[in-house]
């Protein structure tokens, strides 16, 4: 009995190791102390000594049932402790496995836009991420492929028709894009341009935002284009952002 309870803390250490694992590795990466390769292995450790702890979790329990069945007992603090390692084990699952069946529904790409025929182009951005002045091109994603593969997938992102000046839409399209939580980088009304950064919370990963506002008669054409500095799949969430960004402009 006391080596089982012996069993039992050392299990609740390594839960709780594991949780450390689980929230060290993103925020990691983000404060520039370990890279994103051993950030993403930090997850996978997480993830699969989660499975193993739960697993292990759950032959212990059941050890303690048979136990009781057997002396006739009751059940100890023991058995709560168990119960507890056991939903501890699963917790790096309830945070990646969402994202991972996320990342399995939508098309590998990361440079989303209302327009893509002719996506709206960074400025001020470019000396961050000199490679966005290009829509995605690239030898696996050539134009066309990449055009076919978001329209497929979000066919809800398209140019949005105002009844605002071009000044007001850029005052406006700023607003919301601050409201979001982006910091602006430019706003420039001349050229019906606003530009801004998102940072994610626990990566720290920074997708770009250009809001491109042209005018349509005496109403304007709103277009925006938003895209991850770095990977290939944003598990959605460039097309979520603009979706969101059109739902508030309207």
């Amino acid at each position: 009995m006391e080596e089982l309870k012996l069993s039992t803390r050392l299990l609740l250490v390594s839960g709780l190791v594991l949780l450390v694992i689980l929230l060290t590795g993103p925020l990691g990466y983000r404060f520039e102390l370990v890279s994103l390769a051993s950030s993403f292995v930090s997850l996978l450790v997480a993830l699969v000594g989660g499975w193993l702890l739960s697993l292990v979790g759950a032959a212990y329990l059941v050890i303690r049932v048979r136990r009781k069945d057997a002396t006739g007992g009751g059940f100890t603090s023991n058995r709560n402790l168990l119960l507890g390692i056991l939903v501890m084990g699963l917790i790096p699952s309830l945070f990646m496995v969402p994202q991972i069946i996320t990342a399995r529904s939508v098309p590998s790409i990361h440079d989303i836009t209302t327009d893509t025929f002719d996506p709206p182009q960074f400025q001020a951005i470019t000396g961050l991420r000199p490679d966005a002045q290009v829509y995605g091109a690239s030898e696996d994603w050539p134009a066309e492929k990449l055009r076919q593969a978001q329209e497929g997938a979000y066919p809800d992102l398209q140019t949005l028709a105002s009844d605002l000046s071009v000044q007001e839409a850029v005052k406006r399209a700023a607003e919301i894009l601050s409201e979001m939580g982006l910091v602006i980088v430019a706003v420039t009304p001349a050229q019906g341009l606003v530009e801004a950064t998102a940072t994610s919370f626990w990566f720290g990963f920074k997708d770009d935002v250009v809001v491109r506002v042209q005018a349509s008669g005496n109403e304007s054409k709103i277009d925006l284009r938003s895209v991850s500095r770095i990977g290939q799949s944003d598990l959605g969430a460039n097309a979520a952002r603009i979706r969101e960004f059109l739902r508030r402009f309207k």
